[in-house]
């Protein structure tokens, strides 16, 4: 019988993965435990191991492809003599899949944009007005970029999984591990898989969670001018039962600092990762370009402008990675449409300024991650000076988006942070 080899789901943020390579040709003998792919997932290339002793028979999936996880990618028969239908092994793998609802843990997200009103097969579109969703917002994973029946229960199971916050409004929340709740809050344009890196060491000890706020993902996105940050933060608190560690990176460092302002009791720990509290003129520059840019031209075009605002010059430099750093960012633009990047930038402009005194306020142990290249929020010293007792580390070099630059650094610190607090 034949052994399928699978896309795999490597922590709660990964949706989907690029094979890189197939190390084996097809007929080509291979041991249980053998290197026989290697893939790319959330900014990083990982080995995958043959599941079974056989021969490489077919490969499904060639190198470069980019596909949902779950999706079969190849086949490894007992010998290269045994009789094998390619054709009815890729729709024995696919039924099992299509014929029950999908968890939050097990669906696709295919890399289409959402929102973009992709063509939509007429099965479909009719299982669409039966869940009552709008067929618009769901990405497609058919050819041309196709809605499809799969697609419509996919994205209705992972509707089902939404966290309520308030009236009308709900997040979509991921979660993994056991033990004291830690909270993720990523920064402003992007989801939680910016916390790749770190959520499987934090989820051996931890339960985390990370919050995708609104407009982010499958979060709702409520029609209003601006996504105001005492509103994201009360959002968060509605989620916790018990005081969490509470970890932010940039405009997450923001919300999470107004949650331990407004609902101290809600935190137990803080975390902030290039923090501001006033946005200076690079930021707010930079911003309103990701915006205008997110609104005319690709998730590609997006990831290209911020970049180098985002990653050290010794980042960049390495070709290899900078072009990996680019598609994972493109995946992630991709979750985040114009209209909230817009919604979340005029949050920040209100939000800018009106807590640097209140710092002093701040009662729960706090650490301040500096990245000691960043160029857009150079101020984290001068925000852990004005807390009481905060501790500030610096990781030198590291660009803005510090959490993929420096992972195992920022990984380290917070583990650190949580332990002692």
């Amino acid at each position: 019988m034949a052994v399928p080899v699978a896309m795999p789901k490597l922590g709660m943020t990964m949706r989907e993965g690029r094979v890189v390579a197939w190390p084996r040709p097809v007929g080509a003998p291979v041991e249980k435990g053998e290197i026989i792919l290697v893939i790319e997932t959330e900014k990083a290339e990982v080995e995958i191991e043959a599941p079974a002793r056989g021969v490489l028979r077919y490969l499904y999936v060639a190198e470069g492809e980019t596909v949902p996880s779950g999706t079969l990618l190849a086949a490894i028969t007992a010998t290269a003599e045994e009789p094998f239908d390619v054709d009815a092994f890729r729709a024995q793998h696919d039924r099992p899949a299509a014929a029950r609802p999908l968890s939050a843990a097990e669906t696709p997200a295919a890399p289409a944009r959402r929102g973009t009103g992709a063509p939509i097969t007429p099965a479909a579109r009719a299982l669409a007005r039966e869940l009552h969703v709008d067929p618009a917002c769901i990405p497609g994973s058919g050819p041309g970029g196709r809605v499809t029946r799969e697609d419509v229960e996919a994205w209705a199971a992972r509707r089902r999984d939404l966290v309520p916050v308030a009236d009308g409004v709900a997040l979509e929340v991921p979660a993994e591990g056991a033990g004291d709740p830690v909270v993720l809050l990523p920064g402003f344009g992007t989801d939680v898989s910016m916390f790749a890196r770190q959520i499987p060491a934090l989820a051996a000890r931890w339960r985390v969670r990370g919050v995708n706020p609104r407009g982010v993902g499958l979060s709702d996105a409520p029609d209003a001018d601006v996504y105001d940050l005492g509103a994201a933060a009360a959002d968060v608190a509605t989620l916790l039962d018990a005081p969490a560690h509470v970890v932010g990176a940039s405009l997450g460092a923001a919300v999470a600092l107004e949650l331990a302002l407004a609902h101290p009791a809600r935190v137990r720990s803080l975390t902030l990762i290039t923090p501001f509290v006033e946005a200076g003129p690079r930021l707010l520059a930079v911003i309103d370009a990701w915006c205008r840019v997110a609104s005319e031209a690709s998730p590609e075009a997006v990831a290209r402008l911020v970049l180098p605002w985002m990653f050290s010059a010794e980042y960049l430099g390495d070709e290899g990675r900078r072009e990996r750093t680019v598609r994972g960012l493109a995946a992630t633009a991709a979750r985040v449409p114009a209209s909230t990047l817009v919604r979340a930038a005029a949050g920040i402009r209100r939000w800018s300024g009106s807590r640097r005194a209140d710092l002093p306020h701040v009662s729960v142990p706090t650490l301040v991650l500096v990245a000691g290249g960043d160029l857009l929020t150079p101020d984290g010293e001068a925000v852990a000076d004005a807390i009481p007792g905060a501790c500030c580390r610096t990781i030198p070099g590291a660009g803005h988006a510090v959490t993929l630059e420096a992972p195992a650094a920022v990984t380290d610190a917070i583990r650190a942070q949580l332990e002692a607090g």
